[in-house]
């Protein structure tokens, strides 16, 4: 009997990731997920957000054995304590997270090698809306920018191929430029 070794590109088992791909196509309720978070306020600027169970696959997934613990705060020029990166620091943390998971994956899944991935994001924000100073200027992202650096055998086309594939594909990104119902509840 032999048995076959898993293929590994950029740290990916492709075998695993085209079998997951091929059972969400033979069952499409597998793609569906939910995943949850949550967050207690813990002194002025500082909150701790826990994040541990989620719901995907046709099943709770139990495999964390802990939660993963995020701490959001604000600089001091903000009236933090500097306990952690702020929510919109957190953002661009989230949207070069999922880009770097898509892009590694895809070149993964397309036979491509990735050596090297690095992300450098930028995004303005006018805090005159958040203060309540003015209803003319959002109180977000006016804007973000994002330059990304790989080192790969790819040629650069295939590249640049490979990224406009992982834009349209990126639910972060998704996230970002267009709006999500969002429903904000009191509880009883």
């Amino acid at each position: 009997m032999t048995t076959q070794a898993a293929t590994h590109l950029n740290g990916v088992n492709v075998d695993q990731l085209m079998a997951t791909v091929n059972a969400i196509q033979q069952n499409p309720d597998l793609a569906r997920f939910q995943f949850r978070a949550h967050n207690e306020w813990m002194r002025g600027g500082h909150s701790r957000t826990t994040i541990q169970g989620f719901y995907g696959a046709g099943q709770e997934d139990t495999s964390r054995s802990r939660p993963f613990v995020l701490e959001g705060d604000e600089p001091p020029v903000l009236l933090g304590g500097n306990a952690g990166p702020n929510a919109v620091e957190a953002v661009l943390h989230a949207l070069a997270s999922c880009l770097a998971v898509g892009f590694v994956y895809n070149a993964a899944a397309r036979g491509i090698n990735v050596e090297s991935l690095s992300f450098d994001l930028e995004g303005d924000l006018d805090l005159r809306a958040f203060l309540g100073l003015s209803e003319e200027v959002r109180p977000g992202y006016e804007g973000i920018r994002l330059t990304y650096r790989v080192k790969s055998d790819a040629p650069r086309e295939k590249i640049v191929e490979l990224c406009e594939y992982v834009k349209k594909t990126s639910p972060v990104l998704d996230i970002i430029r267009n709006p999500v119902p969002v429903t904000v509840t009191l509880a009883a």
